[in-house]
């Protein structure tokens, strides 16, 4: 526990007071979680870093620690509910203890309640949920489980029984959250949850894909050479995590659980001219595109584009002259597709990179790329290509 406590004050400037009867959170394993959380933010918005963010800890525990640490990283608000009387006591004066009323704000649930409380509390909507739940289904699992690595059951190293066991297990608790973000929809951008176990991760993830839940995340925590975690986050959203957040899970075993790529280096291609010259090329085939908004950066090198659809794709082209794409004013087309493109100069070559920004169908992002490759191809050196002929 002085560990933790130290930790706390020397690299986030945070006290903490904590009972013996309840857990004492590894500091690093916490921390690594809003780290991943400030990725997937960042990467789901078009927004600046320091836009208004609201986060719900559900099952805060005594410690508080996600929003206190949350409220060092960021200039966040929290909502952190629980349902245990001494750990909500201990949570208030943690926040008290760090000057941080006006930011995070302690709420008492029922074990009945609804664990996404939006409407009982008058807000509208949130950024995102975090949670940490209960491994354990029941205390006799638990029991088995600290036998097996020779230890009490019920310490701060574990916590307390109402810590760590919950009807169902974590699957269950997460699933809880799953059938009311179904309903809460877009009113909290992402949802997400710890896992203890890696075999719950895949359950899960298999609940999310009956659900037609094509936007969503996962990744894994290590600590040590022994401890892991992992995580997952699902949206109702457009925008598409970047890859280093969406697929971090390296474990040959859990590939299956993988959401679909947002990135790819589309192509290398040799560079016989000014970098300048192939760019302006490249650049001119996509301002062609009937793009609902272009941004290029010269000095980048990289463009954003959001489109109504395979704007590339001679359908789309055949469909406009005919005059079936012409009928609504730029405000008023939806966006099902936004990338971000780049080139990536190197020595004796260019890279073309694409990021996948929007859009719910990974056809779409597979056949833009295609469109990125042959364009690429075609614009390299024409002159030489033109003497060649």
């Amino acid at each position: 526990m002085q560990l933790t406590k130290s930790l706390l004050k020397l690299d986030f400037g945070l006290k903490l007071e904590l009972p013996d009867d309840r857990l004492c959170p590894p500091v690093l394993n916490r921390h690594n979680y809003l780290m991943w959380l400030k990725g997937l933010l960042d990467s789901t918005s078009y927004e600046k870093q320091d836009r208004k963010i609201v986060g719900l800890d559900i099952g805060t525990g005594a410690s508080c620690i996600y929003p206190l640490m949350g409220c060092t990283e960021r200039d966040w608000d929290f909502i952190a509910i629980d349902i245990d009387s001494k750990s909500l006591e201990y949570a208030r004066k943690n926040v008290a203890l760090n000057g941080l009323d006006n930011r995070i704000k302690v709420v008492e649930r029922k074990p009945t309640d609804a664990l996404i409380p939006l409407d009982d509390l008058n807000v509208n909507s949130i950024s995102f949920t975090m949670s940490n739940p209960p491994f354990y289904k029941s205390e006799e699992e638990l029991l088995e489980s600290a036998k097996q690595k020779s230890r009490p059951p019920f310490t701060s190293c574990t916590g307390a029984k109402v810590e760590m066991v919950t009807d169902g297990g974590e699957v269950e608790f997460v699933d809880r959250m799953l059938k009311e973000s179904l309903a809460l929809q877009e009113r909290v951008q992402w949802y997400t949850s710890m896992f203890g176990f890696l075999t719950s991760l895949i359950e899960f993830v298999d609940k999310l894909r009956e659900h037609k839940i094509d936007n969503y995340a996962v990744t894994e925590f290590i600590q040590g050479s022994k401890t892991r975690r992992w995580a997952v986050a699902w949206s109702f959203g457009n925008m598409r995590p970047a890859q280093s957040v969406a697929r971090g899970i390296k474990t040959a075993v859990s590939k299956n659980v993988l959401p679909e790529i947002t990135e790819e280096r589309v192509i290398n291609i040799p560079l016989q001219e000014k970098i300048g010259e192939f760019a302006d090329r490249f650049r001119s085939e996509l301002e062609k595109l009937d793009l609902i908004t272009w941004e290029w950066d010269t000095e980048r090198l990289e463009g954003i584009g959001r489109a109504a659809g395979r704007v590339w794709a001679r359908a789309w082209r055949r469909r406009k002259q005919r005059g079936g794409t012409e009928d609504q004013k730029v405000v008023d087309v939806k966006c099902e597709f936004a990338f971000k493109v780049s080139i990536q100069v190197g020595k004796d070559d260019v890279a073309v990179h694409c990021r996948w920004l929007e859009g719910h169908n990974p056809v779409t992002f597979e056949s833009f790329r295609g469109y990125l490759k042959k364009t690429a191809r075609s614009n390299i050196n024409p002159q030489s290509t033109e003497n060649k002929a």
